[in-house]
């Protein structure tokens, strides 16, 4: 076999495909360990609507946690969400990078000032919106059937995107979902 066909093999294999999802559950968790240090407060660059400092944050906000509970509530639907992006539509670093900046901007233009957001529960909800509105639009079998996992799955987080719940991002979650739709529409024009 020559090596640019060996290489194009490892990158197809299952395994190739989710490295980058459980190199960014990693870099969560890392980051986390190192924010639970004695006068260490990584926190503090989340996305601060509206502020200059603050859009940093968008880029920041989803390795970012209030602690390990938060961190667990997001790895588990990251991990699972993020690997049927990987596997399914090889598209896992275009949605995102897509969710990460339309989200990020949505919620620094929209949530309340003085705030900080974190978490990844936006690129959690962008990763679902993605993966039921690629299944519509792509109508392909595969597709469709993730579509119907992920609605039988996650739907009940669709409560998430409304507002009521203090100390919950709804703002994070709406933009990240609607960012999802939107990267879903990009990507299949582009397909």
């Amino acid at each position: 076999m020559s090596p640019p066909a060996e290489i194009e093999r490892r990158r197809s294999s299952p395994l190739a495909q989710l490295i980058p999802v459980i190199g960014m559950i990693a870099l969560m968790w890392g980051q986390e360990i190192v924010d639970q240090l004695p006068g260490v407060d990584l926190d503090q660059y989340g996305i601060r609507p509206r502020s200059a400092e603050g859009l940093a944050g968008i880029v920041s906000a989803p390795f970012l946690h209030g602690g390990f509970d938060h961190l667990i509530a997001n790895t588990g639907a990251f991990l699972v969400l993020g690997s049927l992006i990987a596997l399914t539509t090889r598209k896992f670093w275009p949605v995102t990078i897509g969710v990460a900046l339309l989200g990020g901007l949505g919620t620094w233009l929209v949530a309340a000032a003085n705030t900080n957001h974190i978490g990844a529960s936006g690129l959690v909800y962008g990763f679902a919106a993605f993966l039921v509105a690629w299944g519509v639009l792509t109508r392909r079998l595969l597709s469709l059937v993730v579509s119907i996992l992920v609605v039988v799955m996650y739907g009940g987080i669709v409560v998430g995107v409304l507002p009521g719940q203090p100390g919950i991002s709804w703002q994070g979650h709406l933009f990240g979902a609607l960012a999802g739709v939107v990267m879903a529409f990009v990507l299949r024009r582009k397909g």
